[in-house]
């Protein structure tokens, strides 16, 4: 017998169930806007969806009711590209992460491309999103993180901080995963420049084994010239930079010109044309920006510890060339 406080069921009022709201994959979608320019930035993984200058496409990113694949768009923090089997020791203790490369064995693309980000601010022509990581397996360190993009004249700019919030020092790598888009082109016809002077080697696990120079080879993009047989996953580092501290490497088809830039905290970037060449999806070449290479958390190359308080910024953006 049910208690004199509770109505029995049959005597509720019925309550007409709410209309399911449709959900994005990506989350919530904040667009903004500036002239010619106009660029979507979603709520999962904090990253851009979509770039557009009057209507065409300058990134190759995907639609709403689409989930993002291929990395198109997001962030990579606290480490961009791969640890050799989720290992590392910091500080003087061993870590392991999750393997989420599986057929590999690695950990790829850091902790928070699937995470839910918040939105920090939202004006016409900017949206700053935000992001607390928090301990977890293979990682015991507290980061603020927070993404602005910004359209102004030029195209995007993107600028990003990870400020230590923890009482330790922390391991930290920030990576972006844009594809710039190059329409009907065939892959052979596209022209790029990659404005660097050492590609690197990778093994059978795409993890770094040598590096070399690129000095006339077939990595060598210094001049800007058709893509023709060459297929790049493809590091490079040792960058040239033009007389504003910027190095801008610039994807070119019959109809558009795209460069990507990116300022002093970028030593290191990644070209990627496995998806231009299959024609999947929206098609476009990655051109990523990086602080430090793979494996980073094992080798140290260019890697950022930030002390307690301590904050790293770093500034990249997107503009027709």
């Amino acid at each position: 017998m049910l208690p004199a406080s509770v109505a029995p069921m049959s005597a509720l009022s019925p309550v007409s169930p709410a209309e399911p709201v449709p959900a994005h994959p990506t989350g919530e979608q904040w667009t903004i806007g500036h002239g010619p320019f106009e660029a979507t930035v979603v709520e999962v993984g904090g990253g851009l969806r979509t770039l557009t200058r009057d209507g065409v496409d300058l990134v190759a990113g995907y639609a709403a009711d689409e989930a993002c694949a291929s990395g198109r768009g997001q962030q990579l923090m606290p480490w961009p590209n791969r640890i050799r089997d989720g290992r590392y020791t910091f500080d003087g203790a061993e870590h392991q992460l999750s393997v989420t490369e599986v057929p590999r064995g690695n950990a790829s693309h850091g902790l928070v491309r699937w995470a839910l980000w918040e939105l920090v601010e939202l004006e016409d022509d900017r949206v700053t999103v935000g992001y607390r990581l928090h301990p977890q397996p293979g990682w015991d360190h507290f980061l603020d993180l927070r993404t602005t993009y910004l359209l102004d004249d030029s195209g995007l700019v993107v600028t990003t901080a990870a400020r230590n919030v923890g009482p330790s020092a922390a391991p930290f790598g920030y990576g972006a995963h844009p594809y710039l888009a190059i329409g009907d082109t065939q892959l052979a016809d596209v022209r790029l420049r990659i404005p660097a002077e050492t590609w690197v080697e990778v093994d059978e696990r795409l993890l770094p084994a040598a590096t070399h120079p690129v000095d006339g080879g077939d990595y060598d993009f210094r001049t800007a010239h058709a893509v023709d047989g060459a297929r790049l996953d493809t590091a490079y580092t040792d960058v040239l930079r033009d007389e504003d501290g910027m190095w801008r490497c610039t994807v070119s088809v019959a109809d558009r010109a795209t460069t990507l830039w990116a300022d002093a905290s970028f030593p290191w970037l990644q070209v990627f044309t496995a998806i231009a060449e299959d024609r999947k999806g929206e098609v476009g070449i990655a051109v990523e920006p990086m602080s430090c290479p793979a494996d980073a958390f094992n080798s140290g190359d260019a890697l950022v510890v930030l002390a307690p308080g301590e904050e790293w910024s770093g500034v990249w953006g997107i503009s027709p060339a």
